[in-house]
């Protein structure tokens, strides 16, 4: 059928008109609604105006299949500098496309959604469209041109000139070289004002100690705090104090030109934070690449040294800093291999069979086992005995005949005889270690010559070019009219179809209650559905969960319906519940808003999806041993921002296994923080005008003396017996003197019998070191002397191993006056 005149030109200026817009989107344009992407191996990026940086499916390392949604320097292709979907790849025909009310949208070839900006977009109404800009910030502005979302406010590894890190903020390293998951090291501006590099468990998300810190957090007056971090256009990054001052981290000797050169700051997948710069003239400077001019810090090998984690490298590794840089690099010491034969940085597993203490004997006098020589190599932290004074001849017959002792390091200068346990944590080798040491391997006729060290060369992987092809001009007339058409159908339908306003305050995240809310009862009776499903009853009142939000983003949240409440007026309830709101902490579980019509008053949490440390600790299951002291140690830390570190100081009043909730990683988070100004003075599980309940209450309540922070650290002492042994603090059917706890974990402590205390329990007996030290750590707490009970702060140095544990007196006796 031959086609009419007019046809065959709307056909022609059709195909003219989606070319030149095809043009405009890939080179500078605006990628605007129901516009998208698509993964293939000649598809062609979304182009910054200058054309520094580009925006698309970026072709994955080593497999052409697989493709990164990512920012990238155009120019450089091998630099990605931002990636969606936590660094997960998607598989060739994947698409993304940007939509009114979700933004971007990732798609599998299935049409399935992998990733949206939903979660992360404000309420900034509907988006208009996607803009790639030149400082390498993509962003999404609404119809009247407000930024709805960006990519600089969602960072990855990098921050680039004209970026800035909010307080909160943080930048997570990769998992490797090539694999752009999240990996163990992070950058955070905590919520103190002080900058920190840390590293985190892979599993939990739990962030360990940091091992940088700017130390900005203001000494105790929030005006000297860090408020952001900023990275101007001249590359200079700092943080911008509170009180309009500036702490610099680029030291001005090391600024370069802006104009001549990008500029980025990466946080590397080995923890190293390092500040880099590439000329921006190729011509003149081929075969020029990105040259570092500053890292954080000068030596991660020795910087690293948590308590709670593996160090720079994996467990059983050794790190040493690369020639001419201050990259670490890691290996497996002798007679040891990588645990993943990928991951050159991860965790090394002995080549040989271990034996237990009881099959070791008959190894031993085999001559199955063997100390091989080290020099200038050390486990620092993975200490369980120390022998002093001790001859080197002392040193290595005492680790050969002891079944627990995987290595042993001595000091010459001092007669120290350090053994380590397996796994071997923070490995260093370096010169100023300056001491030998031995390391047992089985099966093998062992030398007693140094360890070489062992050189890994760099493995540089080249990714293939982005092709930047347009859409070839033998594409068929018949289908550009009939996605013509079909386009023209889908703008008409969306024009006429805008989701309401109203739809779109709906789907509040949890992350936009950032202040107290202020509900009414509808709400919340809406929200519990009546309130139907009960998830907690105690002292305080009745717990229901509820889901706040509707539509794709509703999230679940506790309601708590408060008893027996004081009859306060509504400015001083109102003024309490913004205390508690003004409480942000890892460890405290957060407060959103509150409700206060007539005679209702109820409190609104996130809600923590593993219950409560009670049910975990007194379950049929007892929990390992690591997992114990991580709890306590959060605990801790929750409660020494509630008495020092938050706005206003609070006093819990009422800390217990049952108070203490689990978030979905098993982080331990404070609930009920804050209520004791809230309720009653005869709200109590005891006959007496206190607050607390029975077993964890200090003696100053039933003494007529004043209440302070102290009779926190008491009952935070008897819980940490109480996760130490995994039994209740009293317990009425055991008879005799173990029927409480605090007596009885005295007595163990004075006999020397804490197998009994911990019933047999073959992990927190391997750790006796720490074992000791947590168990006096809580008799002090405990004792009834408040003026000698430590602050939690030192409470926490003296878990740390910063301060000293002194041996505790009888918690009932009042004879010793200093404090440990």
């Amino acid at each position: 059928m031959a086609w009419p005149r007019s046809c065959i030109l709307t056909a022609f200026f059709t195909f003219i008109l989606l070319q030149l817009s095809s043009v405009a989107a890939q080179n500078g344009g605006k990628l605007t609604v129901g516009q998208s992407l698509r993964a293939t191996g000649d598809g062609s990026p979304l182009l910054s105006p200058s054309g520094d940086f580009a925006f698309g499916f970026h072709q994955f390392p080593k497999n052409n299949d697989l493709f990164l949604l990512a920012i990238w320097y155009a120019k450089i292709q091998d630099t990605i500098v931002w990636y969606a979907n936590n660094g997960n790849p998607v598989s060739q025909g994947s698409s993304v496309k940007i939509t009114a009310n979700e933004g971007l949208v990732l798609s599998n070839p299935q049409g399935t959604s992998l990733w949206s900006t939903t979660d992360a977009k404000k309420s900034g109404g509907a988006i208009n469209y996607g803009f790639m800009n030149d400082t390498g910030n993509f962003v999404l502005n609404s119809e009247t041109d407000d930024a709805v979302w960006q990519s600089f406010d969602n960072p990855t590894d990098t921050l680039l000139p004209t970026q800035i890190l909010q307080a909160g903020g943080q930048l997570n390293s990769r998992r490797s070289e090539t694999n752009f998951t999240q990996g163990r090291f992070q950058l955070r501006l905590q919520s103190d004002g002080n900058l920190v590099l840390n590293t985190r468990d892979l599993a939990t998300g739990y962030a360990y100690d940091p091992y940088y810190a700017s130390n900005t957090n203001g000494n105790g007056n929030p005006k000297n705090a860090g408020d952001r971090v900023i990275y101007n256009k001249s590359g200079d990054l700092y943080i911008q104090i509170k009180n309009n001052t500036r702490f610099d981290l680029t030291p001005a000797d090391k600024l370069v030109s802006a104009q001549t050169n990008y500029q980025r700051v990466t946080l590397g997948f080995d923890g190293v934070l390092s500040w880099y710069y590439h000329p921006k003239s190729f011509a003149a400077n081929k075969g020029v690449s990105w040259s570092s001019v500053k890292s954080l810090p000068d030596n991660i090998c020795t910087t690293l040294s948590g308590v709670l984690d593996t160090g720079a490298c994996g467990y059983n590794s050794i790190c040493s800093l690369g020639d001419g840089d201050q990259r670490p690099k890691c290996r497996c010491p002798p007679n040891y291999s990588l645990l993943d034969p990928n991951d050159t940085y991860g965790s090394c597993k002995p080549d040989f069979k271990q034996d237990n203490c009881d099959e070791y004997g008959k190894s031993a006098i085999k001559d199955e086992y063997t100390l091989v020589r080290l020099v200038n190599i050390d486990w620092p932290l993975a200490d369980y005995a120390q022998l002093k004074p001790c001859s080197k001849e002392e040193c290595q017959s005492n680790c050969q005949n002891d079944c627990f002792c995987a290595a042993a390091i001595f000091n010459e200068q001092d007669q120290t005889c350090w053994k380590k346990k397996l796994p071997l944590t923070h490995g260093r080798e370096d010169s100023g270690v300056n001491r030998i040491g031995w390391l047992k391997v089985g099966n093998i006729n062992g030398s007693n010559d140094p360890i070489n060290p062992i050189h890994q060369d760099k493995v540089i992987y080249k990714k293939n070019a982005v092709s930047s092809a347009l859409f070839g001009s033998s594409v068929c007339i018949n289908f550009l009219l009939l996605s013509a058409i079909v386009l023209g159908i889908f703008l008409m339908y969306n024009k006429k179809n805008p989701r309401s306003l109203d739809e779109h305050h709906r789907n509040k995240t949890l992350s936009e209650y950032s202040s107290v809310h202020c509900f009414s009862y509808k709400e919340l009776e809406d929200a519990t559905d009546g309130f139907r499903e009960e998830v907690g009853r105690g002292a305080f009142g009745t717990v229901y969960k509820g889901k706040i939000g509707e539509g794709n983003s509703p999230f679940t949240v506790a309601v708590k319906k408060l008893d027996r409440i004081s009859k306060e007026p509504d400015k001083e309830f109102k003024a309490e519940v913004n205390v508690i709101g003004q409480t942000h902490h890892k460890n405290l579980v957060r407060f959103i808003g509150f409700c206060k019509e007539e005679d209702q008053r109820l409190l609104v949490y996130e809600y923590m999806s593993n219950g409560t440390v009670a049910d975990y600790l007194f379950g049929n299951l007892r929990p390992s041993w690591t997992a114990r002291m991580q709890i306590v140690q959060g605990i801790a830390r929750g409660l020494l921002y509630l008495h020092e570190e938050c706005c206003t100081q609070i006093i819990h009043c009422d800390i217990k296994p049952q108070n203490i909730l689990l978030d979905e990683y098993y982080h331990a988070r404070i609930s009920d923080f804050g209520l004791a100004k809230l309720l009653v003075l005869n709200q109590s599980y005891t006959n007496t005008a206190v607050r607390g309940t029975k077993g964890y209450l200090a003696p100053e309540w039933f003494r007529n003396k004043p209440v302070t922070v102290k009779v926190d650290v008491y009952s935070f002492g008897v819980l940490l017996l109480e996760t130490i042994c995994c039994r209740r603090n009293v317990c009425m059917d055991i008879s005799g003197e173990g029927a409480i706890l605090t007596d009885w974990a005295f007595d163990c402590y004075q006999s020397n019998t804490l197998d009994n205390l911990v019933n047999d329990d073959i992990e927190a007996l391997h750790d006796k070191l720490n074992l000791e030290r947590y168990i006096m750590v809580a008799l002090w707490c405990i004792q009834e002397d408040p003026s000698i009970r430590p602050t939690m702060k030192r409470v926490i140095q003296m878990f740390e191993g910063v301060a000293e544990v002194a041996s505790p007196p009888c918690p009932t006796s009042f004879t010793v006056t200093t404090q440990p």
